[in-house]
């Protein structure tokens, strides 16, 4: 929770954490926010890989996996057997888990990750998450309100 107070100040953390927890708790998320802040480079080339290998379909099976793992269950992302256990639950094929594992400090995915991380802070001026993009157009950046989602989506028809 430090971090959060940290990033937000003690008093918005006590209005923004209670309120993600009811809006989580009404879609069958239990946050928790007790996982360890870590360096999450390499669950962003597993994200990458995931979509290189199985399309968006798997893709958003990592994603989700990773944010079970830190949101509800406490773990760090910056663990290789968090980032393994999520990788299998997913579904996710051991050889793939097995060479990015392998290759940590280079390789796979490495260039990819770095520069899109490049393109997104310089494109859409982003400096952490959830960041939405939407049909290339519109951004939206943190926690939204459903209807902000609605907004961008009635300004894509029109």
């Amino acid at each position: 929770m430090a971090h959060y107070e940290t990033k937000f100040g003690a008093e918005k953390v006590k209005q923004i954490i209670p309120q993600m927890q009811s809006v989580g708790t009404a879609v069958g998320i239990n946050f928790s926010y007790g996982g360890s802040i870590g360096n999450t480079f390499h669950s962003h080339r597993f994200i990458w890989k995931a979509r290189e290998i199985g399309g968006s379909s798997l893709q958003n099976a990592v994603v989700e996996s990773f944010f079970r793992a830190y949101f509800e269950e406490e773990k760090s992302l910056g663990e290789v057997e968090v980032l393994r256990e999520c990788a299998a639950r997913a579904g996710m094929s051991s050889d793939a888990v097995d060479r990015l594992l392998l290759d940590s400090d280079g390789g796979e995915g490495v260039e990819d990750v770095k520069r899109e991380e490049v393109e997104y802070r310089e494109r859409w001026n982003c400096r952490g998450v959830p960041l939405f993009v939407i049909d290339g157009k519109f951004c939206l950046s943190g926690a939204q309100p459903t209807e902000a989602f609605l907004d961008a989506f009635r300004d894509l028809e029109g």
